[in-house]
C-alpha cells in the first residue's frame, strides 16, 4: 500500500497519443455500429429458446443436422451446463404455438434412439416484445447517461463534469464496439452488464476527481499536470485493488460460468479495462485539455456584513 502511494508515474506524459488512440477507437466502434449493428439475441428479436437434455454427451454438429434435415435451419446451439444439456434458439416463425413447435423439435432429435433426449423447456418471445425490450434497453443507457450528467455537474466545476461523460461514453462506445466487431450475441444480460460498467467507470472517474480537487488545494506551487499526476498517483493502490479483485471475479465467471453468462461476463472484463484506463486517461486527460486550472476549484469565499462574527 505505502509503495503504491509513494509512486511519481508521469501518467499525462502520454496523454495526447492516448486521446488519438481512443478517438481512433471510439470512430471504429461507431462505424461497426452504424454498418454491422449488434447481433441481437432472441430477447430483443424475438423467436424460441427450447432446452433439451441428453442421456449422453452430444456434440452440437449433430444436434444441428438433425434440425436442418427438419426444416429448422438457422438455429443457434449452445451447451449450458454440461455436454448433455443443450439450448436451441430459434428464429421467429409463423407458428407461435410454443408447444407445438417444441413438439416437433423434439420429435426431430428423438430420431437418433442411441442417445434419449428430454424436453426441458420451451420459450417464446414475440417480435413485438423484443422491438420494447430493444427501445426501453436504449432509453436506459441515455437515462443512466442523463442522470450522470446531472449528478457530476452539481458535484464538480463543469470541466470535470463534462470530462466525466466524454470517458463514461467512451467506455459504452468502446465495450459495445467489441461486441458488433465480432457480432457475439447481444441480450438482455448483457445490457445489464454494459449498465455496470456504466457505474463502475463513473465511481473510479469520481475518486480521482476528487482526489485532484483536494490536491489543487492542498498544492499552491504545482503546475495543473503536476496537480493530475499526484491525484493518479495517490488513487493508484485503491484502483489496483478494487480493478483487480473486480477483474478476476468476471475473469473467473467468463471463463468457468458457462455460456448462459458468457456475454454478461466478457461485457464486465471489457467495461472494468476501459473503464480504469479511461478514468486515467480519457477524463483526467480532457479535463486538462478543457483548461482545468486551480481558481476553478478553489472555495467561494464567503461575503457579506456580519462574516467575521459568525462562530
Amino acid at each position: 500500500m505505502e509503495l503504491f502511494k509513494q509512486t511519481n508515474i508521469d501518467f499525462m506524459r502520454p496523454r495526447k497519443p492516448a486521446l488519438v488512440l481512443s478517438s481512433i477507437v471510439n470512430l471504429i466502434g461507431i462505424l461497426s455500429l452504424i454498418l454491422q449493428g449488434l447481433n441481437l439475441g432472441l430477447d430483443f428479436t424475438g423467436g424460441t429458446v427450447i432446452e433439451v437434455g441428453y442421456k449422453e454427451p452430444v456434440e452440437l454438429s449433430q444436434v444441428r443436422s438433425d434440425l436442418d434435415a427438419t426444416g429448422f435451419a438457422g438455429s443457434q446451439l449452445q451447451h449450458f451446463g454440461t455436454s448433455r444439456d443443450v439450448m436451441i434458439r430459434l428464429p421467429p416463425t409463423s407458428e407461435t404455438d410454443s408447444a407445438s413447435l417444441g413438439d416437433k423439435v423434439f420429435r426431430a432429435l428423438s430420431k437418433d434412439e442411441t442417445n434419449q433426449v428430454d424436453l426441458r423447456r420451451v420459450e417464446y418471445v414475440g417480435p413485438q416484445v423484443g422491438q420494447e425490450l430493444v427501445e426501453k434497453g436504449g432509453l436506459a443507457i441515455l437515462y443512466s447517461l442523463i442522470g450522470i450528467l446531472l449528478y457530476v455537474a452539481m458535484r464538480f466545476e463543469w470541466r470535470l463534469a463534462v470530462a466525466a461523460i466524454i470517458a463514461t461514453v467512451h467506455d459504452v462506445i468502446v465495450t459495445l464496439a467489441v461486441f458488433s466487431l465480432f457480432q457475439i450475441e447481444f441480450d438482455l444480460t448483457v445490457l445489464a452488464a454494459v449498465l455496470a460498467v456504466i457505474g463502475y467507470s463513473l465511481n473510479d472517474t469520481v475518486v480521482i476527481f476528487d482526489r485532484i480537487r483536494e490536491t489543487f488545494r492542498k498544492m499552491r506551487k504545482g503546475t495543473v499536470l503536476d496537480v493530475v499526476n499526484r491525484s493518479v498517483n495517490d488513487t493508484m493502490s485503491r484502483t489496483i485493488i478494487t480493478s483487480g479483485t473486480t477483474f478476476i471475479v468476471v475473469a473467473t465467471l467468463y471463463l468457468l460460468g458457462g455460456q448462459v453468462i458468457h456475454g454478461f461476463a466478457l461485457a464486465l472484463v471489457i467495461g472494468i479495462i476501459v473503464g480504469t484506463y479511461s478514468s486515467i486517461y480519457v477524463a483526467s486527460s480532457a479535463a486538462v485539455f478543457m483548461g482545468i486550472n486551480r481558481a476553478d476549484l478553489m472555495p467561494v469565499p464567503k461575503e457579506g456584513p456580519g462574516v467575521d462574527a459568525r462562530p
